[in-house]
C-alpha cells in the first residue's frame, strides 16, 4: 500500500513510501513478520539513484550510501527496485489504515523515515504496534529534521562521540561497530547476533527501549570506516 505521496522533507523531491508485507505469511528471516516500507523517489529507479547522487532525497546525509562509496547492506536493485517498478505499473492500492491495526512496521527496508512528514505517518503510528516496530534515521543533523522521529527511530551513529551526543539529547541510538566489544555505557549488542532473536520477537530498535550495537555485516562491510573509527576510542 501506498502510505505517502509527496515532497521529501529532506529536499523537496517527490518521494513515496510503499508498505509491502501486509499479508500475514510474509517473514524476512531477520526481521521476522514485520511489514516493511520502502521509501523511494518516485521518477527514478533506486538503484539509478544512488548512481546518480539523487537517492540524498530519500537517504539524506547517510555517509554510508553506494554514491558516498559506503557501506550500506541493501542493494537497491533487487527489492527496492522491484517494489519502485511496481509502484510505476500502479501496483499498489492507497493507505487502508485496517491493514496496519497491531502490525510491527520495519520504517526503512529501504530510505530514512526522515524523508516522509511525520504528520504523513502519524494516523499508521497510532494504529500500529509501535513498541514492537522498528527504524533508523541519520538525519539528526539535517537542517528539516523532526525531533519527533525519535518516537519511534534509533538515531544511527557512526562514532562513539556521535553517540554520546544524541544518547545526551535523549535518543536511543544504533552502532555499528568493528570490534563488539568496544561498547559504550549502556549499550546493548542486538540481540540478532547473540542469541538469534528476530527484529520482531527483540523489539529493541524502536526508538524508546535501548542503545543497540550491531557488528559491521552485508556484502559491502569491508567499505566501512568504523573499525578505524573505534581503534581510535
Amino acid at each position: 500500500m501506498i502510505i505517502y505521496e509527496g515532497e521529501s522533507v529532506l529536499d523537496g523531491v517527490p518521494i513515496v513510501a510503499i508498505a509491502t508485507g501486509l499479508e500475514l505469511a510474509s517473514s524476512n528471516p531477520k526481521t521476522g513478520k514485520m511489514v516493511q516500507v520502502f521509501i523511494l523517489l518516485q521518477d527514478m529507479a533506486p538503484h539509478y539513484a544512488t548512481q546518480t547522487g539523487q537517492d540524498i532525497s530519500v537517504c539524506g546525509n547517510c555517509p554510508h550510501r553506494h554514491f558516498n562509496n559506503g557501506a550500506c547492506y541493501v542493494d537497491p536493485s533487487k527489492a527496492a527496485f522491484s517494489v519502485w517498478k511496481k509502484y510505476k505499473n500502479g501496483g499498489y492500492a492507497d493507505i487502508d489504515l485496517d491493514a496496519f491495526q497491531g502490525r510491527a512496521i520495519r520504517w526503512g527496508a529501504y530510505g530514512d523515515p526522515a524523508a516522509i512528514p511525520f504528520n504523513a505517518l502519524l494516523p499508521v503510528l497510532d494504529v500500529s504496534d509501535l513498541d514492537g516496530s522498528t527504524g533508523y534515521t541519520h538525519q539528526l543533523n539535517h537542517i528539516n529534521f523532526d525531533y519527533r522521529i525519535g518516537m519511534f527511530c534509533q538515531v544511527s551513529a557512526d562514532t562513539p562521540k556521535q553517540a554520546i551526543k544524541a544518547q545526551s539529547m535523549g535518543y536511543k541510538t544504533f552502532r555499528v561497530v568493528g570490534d563488539i566489544n568496544a561498547l559504550l555505557p549502556e549499550e546493548t549488542v542486538c540481540l540478532n547476533t547473540t542469541i538469534e532473536l528476530t527484529c520482531a520477537e527483540c523489539k529493541l530498535c524502536n526508538g524508546v527501549s535501548e542503545n543497540i550495537v550491531i557488528a559491521m555485516h552485508g556484502a559491502r562491510a569491508s567499505k566501512s570506516k568504523t573499525h578505524d573509527i573505534i581503534a581510535r576510542g
